[in-house]
């Protein structure tokens, strides 16, 4: 609006010179004074809501980023926690410009092809063409353009780290065969795999840390994707990844998460986590004892039976014929039976071969685990998007070993070039010229 306002004032000053010389403008025109206009209004002109390093961001880029966390939470915004949600999504865009920027400044580059592949890839993973994803989240409120500016930043500061951070990063081979020796006396210790949102608390406001978090954790137990969560929201160095902590000991973590979390099982999120600077939630991907047997680490090769109803089927409707899907299952007469009952339902078989056990949803692990070679899972899945049955070809037991030297070797670089990456940007933060509106 300060911009609008300057250009409309330079405009009415040089009409007002030109005024004494030639006849009025608008006059010679020969305007109708009630003219009926056609077509679609402009969208009205945002005011900046801040203005980092010169580049604007406006209160509709936080409405649209707004928009893109309903779509991925696939639930509506509470009008209670809106207020919040935007002060956050404003410090996720003044980052994501900030390492925009920073990239921009040591001459690395994303092309509009790499964001165009990324765009199809998120568009197939919702089943539909690039173009049919920009109606979609336009008529939800989002656009394309939001979602390819988050794409930007996210690639410009993936090649950031890659030529500032990472090629600066050493590991020691006396630390790693450090750490493959501590492992081997640990033997049998228990390891989770652990993702963390987490939550700074603004000037010291601790409170105001745990609104977000409890806010954040609601939508979670709605259903919301944690690691879309951890991406929007977390503050650490992981958000880029989903706030995926990888295989941890509860004593390399802080003591507050660590006592928690040998409280939790696979599949359960924490409730928010007072530590140092803020506030922590947790969630446990899964649990393991390293170089001790562990029947989730078995290889399977599987046969997937899908069937589907039209469109408009109800639950009722469906549930006749899912009973007699189940039955069938029941006596699928091994692998080569599955062909049988898709012909019988009208289904599709898909085979699968190389299919850890662990990386299955921790719902389907339960039923699988004791199953035999040549039985069927029960019908899972939902009248809307088909509902499958799996057919359990094989199951290789893989025997348990200590994690090799560049196993080891990653995950220390790894978290050191994290720990890089949070100063890095902490000093972007602080040498930036932000102005808010």
């Amino acid at each position: 609006m300060l911009m609008l306002g300057l250009a409309t004032a330079a405009i009415a000053q040089t009409a007002s010179d030109q005024d004494s010389a030639s006849p009025n403008s608008a006059t010679s025109l020969h305007l109708p004074d009630n003219p009926q206009v056609y077509g679609t209004p402009l969208p009205s002109i945002v005011k900046a809501t801040a203005i980092v390093n010169g580049m604007p961001i406006t209160q509709t880029d936080i409405d649209q980023r707004l928009a893109l966390l309903a779509i991925s939470n696939n639930t509506a915004i509470p009008a209670n926690q809106l207020d919040q949600l935007r002060q956050q999504m404003l410090r996720n865009l003044i980052d994501e410009t900030l390492e925009i920027q920073a990239a921009k400044a040591d001459k690395i580059t994303v092309s509009d092809k790499e964001i165009d592949r990324a765009v199809q890839k998120l568009a197939g993973g919702a089943h539909q063409t690039p173009e049919q994803f920009a109606t979609y989240l336009q008529s939800h409120g989002s656009s394309i353009n939001s979602i390819r500016r988050q794409i930007e930043g996210e690639l410009a500061w993936n090649k950031l780290q890659q030529k500032e951070i990472e090629d600066t990063v050493t590991v020691g081979e006396d630390e790693v065969n450090s750490v493959i020796a501590k492992l081997n006396a640990e033997k049998g210790a228990q390891q989770y795999r652990v993702s963390e949102i987490y939550i700074a608390s603004p000037g010291g406001n601790e409170n105001q840390a745990a609104s977000t978090a409890s806010q954040i954790l609601d939508q979670l137990k709605k259903g919301a994707s944690f690691q879309a969560a951890a991406h929007e929201f977390s503050e650490a160095s992981t958000a880029a990844v989903g706030g995926d902590l990888g295989w941890v000991r509860p004593d390399q973590l802080p003591q507050p998460i660590a006592t928690v979390l040998q409280t939790m099982q696979p599949g359960e999120v924490s409730n928010p986590i007072p530590v140092a600077g803020g506030v922590s939630i947790i969630a446990v991907q899964d649990v393991r004892r390293p170089g001790m047997p562990d029947p989730r680490d078995a290889v399977l090769s599987l046969k997937q039976v899908s069937i589907t109803f039209p469109k408009g089927t109800t639950k009722e409707q469906a549930e006749p014929l899912v009973a007699k899907f189940a039955e069938a299952a029941q006596n699928v007469g091994g692998c080569g039976g599955a062909e049988k009952i898709a012909t019988q339902f009208n289904g599709e078989v898909v085979q699968s071969d190389q299919v850890k056990l662990r990386d299955l949803p921790p719902a389907l692990q339960q039923i699988i685990l004791p199953m035999q070679v040549g039985q069927a899972t029960r019908p899972f899945g939902s009248v809307e998007d088909g509902v499958r049955i799996l057919v359990m070809c094989g199951r290789d037991q893989e025997n348990p070993t200590t994690p090799t030297y560049d196993d080891v070797y990653n995950q220390l670089n790894e978290q050191r070039v994290n720990a890089r990456a949070e100063h890095y940007l902490r000093d972007l933060r602080r040498d930036a010229v932000i102005e808010y509106r």
